[in-house]
């Protein structure tokens, strides 16, 4: 009798990206696709009810975020084996993911036999990180991390407002504005307020 295929459950908001896992997926001969989820609760949900052995978990859900719903997922199935599969290979979304149980992290341009041998792996109990994640997140291991009014004050910097306006919205001095957006500057390496947003969106600091 033939080994019992590997139970997957796709979450991800884009049915063309979803038709696309499905087919590579179900056209190995170890696993298949039991349950497709578009938002991160109906993943909640399709996980409760189809118990799967790997799930692939988006991080943009339109409701709440992959990361939050791995987490919901978690906390009533704590030996859940989740991959994240995404577009984004920030260090400090992928810190956060790793950090919140998941399995593996992964990028969707990811060759498919990458994504079959890492559901493979994770399904073994073991982890599956990208290189290039990985490599990026040994890169700012001992960085300082941003304080949450410094993440305020960058965000408000990519939505083009001036340091007054930031003070004004903050109820904080222009003067402390601006030692903020220094002490960011500083944390990112950063030569200005335009390199510092730059660099804070591609490592997942802050979404533009």
């Amino acid at each position: 009798m033939s080994p019992e295929r590997i139970r997957v459950l796709s979450v991800d908001d884009h049915p063309l990206l979803r038709a696309g896992i499905t087919a590579i997926v179900n056209d190995a001969s170890d696993m298949e696709v039991v349950a497709q989820a578009a938002s991160g609760q109906e993943a909640v949900e399709s996980f409760r009810v189809h118990r799967p052995d790997v799930t692939l978990m988006d991080l943009r859900l339109p409701d709440i975020s992959g990361i939050d719903a791995m987490i919901a997922i978690r906390a009533s199935s704590p030996d859940a084996r989740i991959i994240i599969l995404t577009t984004f290979e920030g260090d400090v979304e992928a810190h956060r993911a790793l950090e919140a149980g998941a399995s593996g992290y992964l990028l969707k341009s990811a060759d498919p036999d990458d994504i079959l041998d890492a559901i493979r792996l994770v399904h073994a109990g073991k982890k599956r990180i990208l290189a290039k994640v990985a490599a990026t997140l040994a890169e700012h291991v001992a960085d300082e991390a941003l304080t949450l009014r410094e993440r305020d004050v960058l965000r408000l910097v990519a939505d083009g407002n001036r340091n007054r306006e930031i003070a004004d919205l903050l109820f904080i001095t222009e003067d402390t504005v601006k030692a903020h957006i220094k002490h960011i500057m500083d944390k990112l390496g950063a030569k200005d307020r335009t390199q510092a947003v730059a660099i804070a969106a591609r490592r997942g600091i802050i979404q533009l």
